[in-house]
Parts: C-alpha cells; structure tokens; sequence
C-alpha cells in the first residue's frame, strides 16, 4: 500500500526544473512555477492547513468503522495523508533505558514507557525509593498531563478502573470486572468495595462520572480529551453529555458510538484516573485548572501520596494507607531528584545517592554496552522519536504548500538518521521510515508493519548515496524557489535559517547538533534553542517554533493513538495542522 519514497523521487526527480532558479527577484519572490513543487507531491497530500479537515474526517470515520478490516485499510491511508506533508520526520523507532542498582526490586515498566514503583523491594533494609525521572513536572493532574514523566507519576499516585501488570497486560485496579453488552457499545463496570480517597473519605462511581466528564469539558484544556471522542454524547471541543453515568455506588456504565478493541487500555490511561471533586473545585481557578495539584498535600488515591515538593529540585510521595492493594505496597516512601542535568543525574546514580534514573549521559552509553553492566537496562517500548515543523512558522512565508513541503521533504532526506542511532541513540533503535512504529498491532488481529521497507523513504540514501542525495535534495529546494551557488550552497539571495527547538537532555542536544551538521551540506543554517522540560512543552504545543524535537511513546497499541493527535483541535497537534483554516473559519 505504502510507497517508499526513493522510489517515487526516481521517477519525479526526472522532471526538468530548468526554470526553477531563474529571474531577477530574491527570497521567497523568485520566480518558480508552483508546478514544480506540485509535481513532488504524492497522491495523499492535502494542504496541512486549508485542507486538514479532510484529514479529521478521516479520524473520526477511522473512530466509528465498525468493520475492523476497512478500519486498518483507512488507517493505511491516514497515515498516507500524515506523511505526504513532512512536517512529521520520524527520526528513530523507540525503545527503552534506565538504571537500576542491584538492590532494588519489583519495578516494571509497560511498551508505553509508564514505569510502576508501587510493588519495588529493596534488600538494602530501606524503605525509601530514591530516583529521577525527568526534572519539574508540566502537570501532575491526571486529566492535564501529556508526558511520560507525568504518565509514571500519575500511575503511582492514582489509580484508575484498570492498570498494568509486569508482564504489560492490562488487569483490574479499582474495578471488580466489566460486563459488555452485545453490540459491544455499552460497558458495565463493577468496582472494588470500599475504596477510598487518601484522606480516608469514600471514592464511588460517582467520582468517575465527575472526573471523565471533567477531562472532557473544554474549561478543562485537557490535551486528551480527544479519547473520549469514541464515547457517546462527545463532541469535540463542546461542552456535552458524556453518556456516563454511576447505577450506583459501586457501578459505572458508559456508553460507546462503536466497539473498541483497547478499552482497557484506556480504563487505564491517566486522563481516565478519578480526580477528588471537592479538592479540584477548591484549589482550581478558571485560568490554571491543574492548579490543585501543583503543590503538594493533593488528595489521590494511588499506591503513594505527594506529601513534598520543592519545585525545581525534588518531590516527596509517601504510601498512601487507604490505597486498595496497600497490603502489597511495601516501600514507604519516594524521593524524586528533579533535573534534566544528564551529567549531575549520573553522578548521583554512582554515587549512591539515587538507585533509580531514567537517563544516561550519551557519552556513557556505549561504555555501559560494552562492560555488559547489570544495572543497566534496555527495554521494548512502542513509539517514534522523530522531528516537527510548525507548518505556519515564517520559515514557509510565501510558499505554497507544496513548496513548504519540498523544503522539509528536503530536510528530512538530508537527516543521517543512521548516524544518530549508531552514535548518539546507541540502544539498538531501528530507523524510522514512517511515523506508526513497527510492531504495532492493527486492530484486526494483525500488525499494522514490521519491515522498514513498507515505508515512506529511504532512509539510508544519505548513506549510500550522499553526492545524489544532496543533489536530490537541492532539486526539492529549487522547487520552492531558493538558489544555490557554485559550491553547492544556498545563495545569499535565499538563505533558509532555522530554529531547532529542545529541551536540555545531552542526547537530545546531540541530535540537534547531528542535525545541524547534515543540512549545512547545502547551507541550511540551524540555531539550537534549549529550554527547560515544562516551557519547551507549553512552546511546543502553542506553535512557538520552527523546528522541534519530538517523540511520541504510544498510549495503547492500536495506530489511531498515533494518528488522532494530529487533528485539528487535538491538545497533541504541535505542528498545528490546520490551525489557521479554523481561525479563519472562525472570523
């Protein structure tokens, strides 16, 4: 179904552009017939912006398919859509490390990178965890959260209807069991008796009503609330009646528009976590919804209770008495080291002042391989580490859409992805053709790819051909009206300058640096802006860039997770596909 790239450049590349670099006008103004660019173009593109609501029909059609088989095949073309446009370049497929001293037992972690803490041992006689995961939370309010750091910390101070065991399989947490109707639509859930809040008062279904419905109000901003967009009665970006409701203190039911093959999966996703109603409504504003739990004393009703935070440096969480499987909880205490300070946080890993981190200094990878060190794990996990462009930045002022998209196709053909996973990755990460990672299932008993070949490029042609890739690369530049002079550079005339937005990892700043280095072979000069972990997140998502680091660790195993983001209204669409054909849409 797919097409790999190369093959289509072979034919398209063919194509004389003999005019493309004529005419007396500079920059954007150069004249180019905007055919030129046309003819680069696949079938699947749209136009990201004024076209992209055909893409969210998509979405929504992949949503209510009940014909699991036509799903996958408008999943295929979903995927097509997303790809033609390049302001999505997959770098890498994900996989996993961390660092765990030999005294420590009992943690696990899923394929979406969530870690567990709640049932770790420690044979050193201690009772206290001391790690890091990242540095200063975005969100710790379940509904508001959108990254993996905020992910482990939700998973072990909240728990929802379902959750993870070791071996990733998803199994009951507040809930008995569910009973499902025929159709498959409608969900009856049982909860375990006598659940409680960490302040000792009763959690009943109730509390899930109010908090799922909560997720889903647009007051509330929550990123996710998108996957809910399968539940009746939700419309998307409106304040609904989400066809949820509690038969009473111990049973939830819900309603669906179609079967869903990951339900509980998403029983046990954090934005489906219940939230204590009266401590949100008293410590929430209109303006800061999450303000509830921005410092510590928050109610939950997780394995552990945040009881600490000194912003910036750490946190506190402390076992929570009333959770429902305390029994087996046998850690008092965490401690978490907040920092994004690769060198400090592996320095306090050898120096015994930490038994947990979630990072390694790049230059101290290859070396951890090599002395085969015990405490040194690499671990699957399904995602894709790849690179966005905001497809409204300046940076494609005066272009059409498809010369915007030659400038990134461009780019991404310029990436020497093989270097990064050999040099800097490390771990073993397969390259990435195409954004869905390999292994993923389809929804229909199958896996939606496991060969690179079945995707969008090739990835190796920098490679293998780096005179003729740069060539080909220079053609699509040509195209969207930029210049070169004798030594193969951009013209001053028509300089591209870009800047590459990160946040302050040692691995992720290589990348950026690695980056760098390729697209100087035809003059592309890139800036590298680091930012700390919360801003770079809250810049990212309000389109406050040009080009940025990304990744993307799937919530459930199932490729509409990894293509709902990217509709127009989802809190996940950094690159703002079709964001302004809704502002002028709007007006």
């Amino acid at each position: 179904m797919k097409k790999v790239l190369v093959v289509l450049l072979s034919s398209v590349l063919a194509l004389s552009i003999a005019g493309c670099g004529c005419g007396e006008k500079k920059g954007a103004d150069a004249e180019v017939d905007p055919s030129v660019a046309e003819g680069f173009m696949t079938e699947a593109f749209i136009d990201p912006v004024a076209e992209w609501p055909e893409y969210d029909e998509m979405i929504t059609e992949i949503k209510t398919e009940t014909d699991m088989a036509k799903r996958t095949e408008l999943m295929h073309k979903a995927e097509d859509v997303l790809m033609s446009n390049y302001a999505v370049v997959p770098i890498y497929y994900y996989n996993d490390l961390y660092m765990q001293k030999d005294y420590v037992s009992g943690i696990y972690a899923n394929a979406f990178q969530t870690k567990f803490f709640l049932y770790a041992e420690m044979s050193n006689g201690s009772d206290t965890l001391r790690l890091n995961l990242a540095s200063e939370p975005d969100f710790l309010d379940p509904a508001l959260n959108s990254s993996v750091d905020g992910a482990c910390l939700a998973a072990n101070s909240f728990s929802g209807l379902y959750t993870y065991d070791e071996e990733g399989k998803t199994v009951p947490a507040c809930a008995e069991g569910y009973e499902v109707s025929e159709d498959g639509l409608t969900y009856t859930v049982t909860l375990k008796d006598g659940l409680k809040w960490s302040d000792g008062s009763d959690l009943t279904a109730e509390d899930f009503v109010y908090s799922w419905k909560r997720a889903t109000d647009p007051a509330t901003a929550a990123d996710y609330a998108y996957m809910f967009s399968g539940f009746d009665g939700y419309v998307e970006g409106e304040t609904t009646d989400l066809n949820v409701k509690a038969l009473d203190d111990t049973t939830l039911q819900f309603v669906l528009n179609a079967p869903c093959a990951y339900m509980e999966d998403l029983m046990a996703f954090p934005t489906f976590y219940p939230v204590q109603k009266a401590c949100v409504e008293a410590g929430a504003t209109p303006d800061s919804p999450g303000a509830w739990c921005q410092d510590a004393g928050f109610v939950s009703n997780g394995a552990f209770v945040c009881t600490g935070w000194n912003h910036d440096t750490s946190m506190t969480y402390e076992k929570n008495p009333y959770f429902w499987d305390a029994d087996n909880v046998k850690l008092e205490k965490l401690e978490f080291m907040l920092s994004a300070d690769d060198t400090a946080i592996y320095s306090a890993y050898n120096a015994g002042n930490v038994d947990f981190i979630d990072t390694v200094p790049t230059d101290e990878v290859a070396g951890l391989i090599e002395s085969k060190n015990p405490e040194f794990y690499v671990i699957d996990a399904l995602g894709t580490y790849y690179v966005a462009f905001n497809v409204n930045s300046e940076l494609f002022a005066g272009k059409t859409p498809a010369q915007a998209t030659c400038m990134r196709m461009a780019i991404s053909m310029l990436i020497d992805r093989d270097y990064i996973v050999e040099n800097i990755a490390q771990t073993g990460q397969v390259i990435a053709t195409s954004y869905i990672p390999l292994g993923m299932m389809d929804g229909n008993g199958g896996v939606f790819k496991d060969d690179p070949e079945q995707g969008y490029y090739d990835a190796y042609a920098i490679n293998n051909d780096p005179e003729g890739t740069i060539a080909k690369a220079r053609e699509l530049l040509e195209a969207a009206g930029y210049k070169f002079g004798e030594d193969g550079k951009l013209s001053a005339d028509t300089p591209i300058s870009i800047e590459y937005l990160t946040n302050e990892s040692s691995a992720h700043i290589a990348i950026a640096e690695a980056i760098q280095a390729d697209l100087s072979a035809v003059g592309i000069d890139i800036s590298i802006a680091q930012q700390d972990w919360n801003v770079f997140l809250e810049e990212r998502k309000n389109g406050n860039f040009d080009m940025a680091r990304e990744g993307w660790i799937a919530d459930f195993n199932d490729p509409i997770n990894m293509l709902e983001m990217f509709f127009t209204d989802s809190g996940n669409n950094d690159p703002q596909y079709g964001r302004t054909a809704t502002a002028e849409a709007a007006e």
